[in-house]
């Protein structure tokens, strides 16, 4: 990257439009650049969830993904280009297996609550809801790669998976929607 980044202020999107990897422009409020921001919210999400007191292991396995993420915006960022691979997917795919493996099963709707960190990744899976669904707007326009869709649709069950443990690692438990309260 050399001095590329040296220059922050450009002024070259002032007239409402954006430079792509590729070297074209396209307007600040095009399909792609809204889910370019919605991969970057969501990483910046992720990148406060880390800072809250979890299970080193954890933190790491986030720190991983927020390069995943920085290469699904790469990806987005240049049409036709591909950086997130199946082997990412299938790396989520082991660990929503190994979290959830001494989750006791859901019988109820949970609510997104409890301690802290475990609101934080709740958070963040919306957030990666809301991207998963730009990224699909993008595939009816434009030809995408399927792996960043798959990719987000596994991160968000991940994170809700994460919520459930990081309740319980706080040492709390799952905060139940009750269907039958007084309203």
């Amino acid at each position: 990257m050399g001095n590329r980044l040296s220059k922050i202020a450009t002024r070259t999107g002032d007239a409402g439009t954006t430079g792509l990897g590729d070297g074209s422009r396209i307007d600040k409020d095009a399909l792609r650049v809204h889910a370019m921001g919605d991969v970057d919210e969501l990483n910046s999400h992720i990148g406060a969830l880390i800072c809250e007191d979890i299970p080193e292991v954890m933190k790491q396995e986030l720190f991983s993904i927020q390069h995943d993420l920085f290469d699904m915006g790469g990806e987005l960022c240049i049409p036709g280009f591909t950086m997130v691979t199946e082997a990412q997917v299938s790396r989520l795919d082991a660990l929503l297996e190994k979290y959830n493996a001494d989750l006791p099963p859901l019988k109820d709707f949970i609510l997104p609550g409890g301690s802290r960190a475990a609101s934080m990744a709740n958070v963040c899976r919306t957030v990666c809801r809301r991207a998963e669904r730009a990224i699909v707007s993008v595939g009816k326009a434009e030809t995408i790669n399927d792996a960043p869709r798959q990719y987000m649709n596994r991160l968000s069950d991940l994170l809700f998976v994460l919520s459930r443990v990081l309740n319980r690692f706080a040492g709390g438990s799952d905060v139940l929607w009750e269907k039958e309260r007084q309203r």
